[in-house]
């Protein structure tokens, strides 16, 4: 720990700024996130396609307008839009501690999520600028403080749930509209280059960049397997304990290993795989590991519920483990294929393609594992989804063998 305190203080004010505001706005957020679906179903009474719909729009207003937040970013610096979310943040959180009617219940899911996509790029981006040559280490030490957040949210978030949703609702809005205050007073302007070209022209130039397209395209694997840990691990382990108590407990202890990995493993898994190997070298040994993780559930999907358990819980670790090699370099790798030019808007539309990709991989998840309960072989879609890493991973390999992550179409 106190390794981690001095890397942290040896970087500028910017990026300590951004860093504890990332552990902060993740726990404003997870406090209130896992617990919206049943405020909805439960106290509000909606039918579960207004409970989807709900969701839905949040996810799209975020994931779908990345690539705005991120031209944005461009175009009028990174601070104003990293404010501009925190403050429509707060307004969203506000609103849906005071509503229950459903289209007022989708304008706060569509100004939580929209908020997400203003201040994500702009966040990746100023980092990126302010660290310089330590990008790297940077965005390790801020992924520490980002699962950091996640690891904290959902646990104030149960404390405040359990007197009533809507204090969770109030206590988020105020945390997120703190944050506002602390952007304007601590956080610096960055100069940013500001590019005086069209915005059709900035896109244009985004997507004219194959590199950093074929990049893109290879990571959706690693979106889609990093988020089973929210999808299929669950699923798993409702399916085997058959009680929703030991359900709980194994899902806790699923995002306990994954969390508490990446924040005990970080920054010596990162120093470890930079001093071994090239960052594409590094982003396919995470890959690898990301895709071995399904091994172990793949192995035990027939065996009982203790001996699957312990096979979902090595899934977690493993996952972890590979999410926290790739990070770190993946953020890096992005503003190297940016050439330094328009790095949010890269940002914004490389979140916005693999958000894409996210939405089809759950979409098929689901689709393989009710198709293979049904028939009887459980295996699949642990087989599946190993497949899938490991045709990521050769991606990876291939790209970085033929020098595509470090040629940028000019």
């Amino acid at each position: 720990m106190t390794g981690f305190a001095e890397r942290f203080r040896s970087f500028d004010r910017p990026s300590k700024v951004l860093m504890v505001n990332q552990f902060t706005i993740n726990v404003g957020f997870y406090m209130l996130m896992p617990y919206l679906a049943g405020y909805l179903s439960g106290p509000l009474g909606l039918a579960g396609w207004a409970v989807g719909l709900v969701l839905g729009i949040r996810n799209f207003s975020q994931q779908g307008m990345f690539l705005v937040g991120g031209t944005l970013a461009d175009r009028f610096g990174y601070k104003p839009l990293i404010v501009a979310g925190c403050v429509l943040r707060t307004a969203g959180f506000a609103l849906l501690s005071v509503t229950s009617s459903l289209p007022s219940l989708i304008v706060a899911s569509a100004a939580t999520g929209f908020a997400g996509a203003l201040f994500n790029p702009a966040v990746r981006a100023y980092l990126a600028a302010d660290a310089g040559e330590r990008r790297l280490e940077a965005f390790s030490v801020f992924n520490v403080f980002y699962q950091g957040g996640i690891l904290a949210g959902p646990v104030v978030g149960l404390a405040l749930t359990a007197v009533d949703f809507r204090l969770t609702c109030l206590v988020a809005a105020a945390v997120f509209g703190v944050l506002t205050v602390v952007q304007i007073r601590a956080l610096p302007a960055h100069e940013n280059e500001r590019d005086r070209s069209s915005v059709w022209s900035d896109w244009r130039a985004v997507v004219a960049n194959r590199s950093f397209l074929l990049f893109a395209l290879v990571m959706i694997g690693s979106y889609v397997l990093s988020f089973q840990t929210y999808l299929a691990l669950p699923m798993e382990a409702r399916r085997i304990t058959g009680s929703e108590t030991s359900a709980t407990v194994l899902i806790a202890g699923l995002f306990v290993i994954s969390g508490g990995l990446a924040i005990a493993g970080q920054l010596k898994i990162t120093a470890w795989a930079k001093d071994r190997w090239p960052p594409g070298t590094c982003l396919a040994v995470g890959m690898t590991f990301m895709a071995a993780a399904f091994v172990a559930p793949l192995t035990v999907a027939r065996a009982g519920p203790v001996v699957a358990g312990a096979g979902l819980l090595v899934s977690a670790a493993l996952l972890a483990v590979g999410t926290v090699v790739v990070f770190p370099f993946e953020m890096d790798t992005v503003v190297r294929l940016s050439g330094d030019r328009l790095v949010a808007t890269h940002y914004g539309f490389y979140n916005t393609i693999v958000g894409v990709g996210i939405l089809l991989g759950n979409l098929f998840t689901g689709t393989v594992f009710d198709l293979a309960r049904r028939a009887g072989f459980p295996e699949f879609p642990w087989l599946a989804l190993t497949v899938i890493g490991a045709v990521c991973a050769f991606g990876l390999r291939g790209l970085d063998r033929s020098r595509l992550q470090t040629s940028v179409v000019q």
